[in-house]
């Protein structure tokens, strides 16, 4: 399917994938594994129906899921689970991953044919520039076909019509039409307001990752507050518990993204684009919960804020902003 037919299905009222559902769903990262690793079992058994999983027992001999058989020649899927991005610190489980499979095969008198790594983002640059060197070379040496099957290529796979129900039961955040309570409405943020908000924290931390247009962070915060303050002020167990979710998970999220971004920019103290990447999987994830009733304007103010509870930031300095 084509990048024009993915984006029309899901303007048709498809919710967009996002790889964060396993961390939400499983509480941890080590769950999230094991997720990530289940749904790509039940992804490749709907393009090729005879392949199978491979269980751990003790070992899994370097092989997730399996086609062919294990008496002659076969194509071997391997899930990691690296988020938000491929460092360079999966470099040397890749390679690990691989020569298992390889030890492996020659060990019980089988032949590889492709083996395809899944990972639920994407490599940085100096890691896919590793990756395309490191695959040339064994390529070369072992005869095996080496693919990467990213986040892209999951997603475009996930949107074909015989990849719906796999798409459903991992991504779907939606409830049915008649069960799906009024969305709240949004207040509009008058000009004395704006005006006091730019002596607010989560303002001065924009501020100082360089952004120059801060009226919609103003917005989001602005109905964040009074969705926060009614949500108090009645008290009901449900929707408190809620937003006591919906504050971990925002926080759960700027924090993986944070520590990607230091990663990925270790001499930048702007690190750029963590905003925008926080922004962004916040109105995608599906994992907020119903109960809180909040559209993507108040769950992106919810992550203002954890900026103005002195809690998070957007440089790398961030707390020398809060504290200052």
């Amino acid at each position: 399917m084509s990048a024009t037919a993915a984006s029309s299905r899901l303007v048709a009222g498809e919710p967009p994938i996002n790889f964060a559902a396993h961390q939400f769903r499983a509480g941890n990262l080590a769950g999230a594994r094991d997720d990530f690793e289940q749904m790509l079992a039940v992804l490749i058994s709907a393009i090729h129906p005879a392949a199978r999983a491979i269980a751990a027992n003790p070992g899994d001999w370097g092989i997730d899921v399996l086609l062919g058989e294990l008496s002659g020649l076969v194509m071997i899927w391997q899930a990691k689970y690296f988020w938000p991005v491929v460092a360079g610190s999966a470099r040397a489980q890749i390679r690990e991953s691989f020569n298992s499979a390889m030890a492996a095969a020659e060990r019980n008198h089988y032949r590889v044919s492709r083996w395809v790594l899944c990972v639920p983002s994407s490599m940085d640059p100096e890691t896919a520039r590793w990756w395309d060197r490191w695959r040339a070379r064994r390529q070369r040496e072992t005869g095996v076909v080496i693919e990467l099957w990213h986040e892209t290529v999951l997603r475009e796979m996930l949107v074909r019509p015989d990849a719906g129900h796999v798409r459903r039961h991992y991504y779907d955040p939606y409830f049915p039409a008649d069960s799906s309570p009024a969305r709240r409405p949004l207040r509009e943020l008058d000009h004395a307001t704006a005006v006091d908000f730019e002596r607010a924290l989560f303002v001065r931390q924009l501020r100082a990752a360089g952004h120059v247009e801060v009226e919609s962070a103003k917005h989001e915060f602005f109905n964040a507050d009074l969705l926060t303050r009614e949500i108090r002020d009645k008290g009901v167990p449900a929707e408190l518990d809620a937003l006591g979710e919906a504050d971990s998970i925002a926080y759960g999220i700027w924090e993986a993204r944070f520590n990607a971004a230091s990663q990925a920019h270790p001499a930048d103290p702007v690190l750029p684009g963590l905003h925008a990447a926080v922004m962004r999987e916040i109105r995608e994830s599906g994992a907020f919960p119903a109960e809180l009733n909040a559209g993507r304007v108040h769950r992106c103010g919810l992550m203002h804020h954890v900026v103005q509870g002195r809690r998070a930031g957007w440089v790398r300095h961030w707390r020398e902003v809060a504290s200052s």
